[in-house]
């Protein structure tokens, strides 16, 4: 713990564990709408699509890659959305065609156009997170902070709504709740989440901030209210245990809040067995 308290003594330090716990947390409270309306597979979708982004970013050279990541993304979200209804196309089949194509031209575009002497590490770090925590800067941070309260303030003035669109999509429509507007949001809320979270944990670990919190919730809870709190406790817990151990321990920052989510995951499945709320 004194090794702990010392590091936070650096403002990077500081600046992994805001963003962390933000990230976290704002994953967290659209991750429960995602897991019961059997959408979360969306985070991982655009996830991938964040990455293409990402490799396009780089070949342009951009100094800040969040001005094109950020809004293709956001693109896509609504295209995965749209392509969903398709009754040609389902939304599984949606997400997996979108993701998968985003992944690989990007690869290819990186290989075929890339400057970078270490691509592999390029590669790797965009995909599972940075292995250092230095690469946060402060207008990364207060991006984050500012985006993060934003989402936060959605999600408490549209509770009621996003609960009706969540449970019951078709008597939600019948009285006169725009669902499709509700359904957008949530996919643009959960790209913006994916793409500030990428330099945390990577594009391929950043969905699991997404279901772990909700599935963990869901094993100790029934009511929507506690497992949206509970899930948003668990989600802060584990983030903050994670990137603690990360620091102490040397290792990857957003492997190790993974891991911390799954620990806590299994805790709640034991839990579970002896208590249902």
């Amino acid at each position: 713990m004194e090794k702990f308290f010392s590091y936070l003594e650096y403002p990077i330090v500081r600046y992994a564990l805001i963003v962390g716990i933000l990230i976290s947390l704002c994953a967290s409270l659209l991750g429960v709408t995602l897991v019961l309306k059997r959408f979360s597979f969306i985070g991982d979708g655009l996830s991938h699509v964040a990455f293409g982004a990402m490799a396009i970013a780089s070949v342009l050279n951009l100094t800040d890659k969040m001005y094109l990541v950020l809004p293709l993304t956001v693109v896509c979200a609504v295209l995965i959305l749209w392509t969903g209804q398709n009754a040609k196309i389902k939304g599984d089949a949606a997400i997996a065609m979108i993701s998968v194509s985003a992944l690989a031209l990007g690869y290819l575009l990186m290989n075929v156009f890339g400057t970078s002497a270490n691509l592999a590490g390029d590669v790797c770090s965009t995909l599972f997170g940075s292995t250092s925590i230095i690469t946060l800067k402060l207008s990364e941070v207060m991006l984050c902070i500012v985006i993060s309260v934003i989402v936060i303030v959605v999600f408490i003035l549209f509770y009621n709504k996003l609960f009706s669109v969540t449970f019951d999509e078709n008597f939600a429509k019948a009285s006169g709740t725009n669902s499709q507007g509700y359904n957008l949001l949530i996919a643009i809320i959960i790209a913006v989440i994916i793409v500030l979270g990428m330099n945390l944990v990577g594009s391929l670990l950043i969905s699991a901030l997404v279901i772990f919190p909700a599935l963990s919730a869901m094993r100790l809870f029934k009511s929507f209210r506690r497992v949206t709190v509970f899930s948003a406790i668990f989600a802060v817990t584990c983030a903050f245990l994670g990137i603690a151990v990360s620091i102490i321990a040397g290792t990857p920052v957003g492997s190790t809040i993974v891991a911390a989510d799954i620990a806590g995951f299994l805790i709640c499945c034991l839990a579970g067995h002896f208590y249902a709320g």
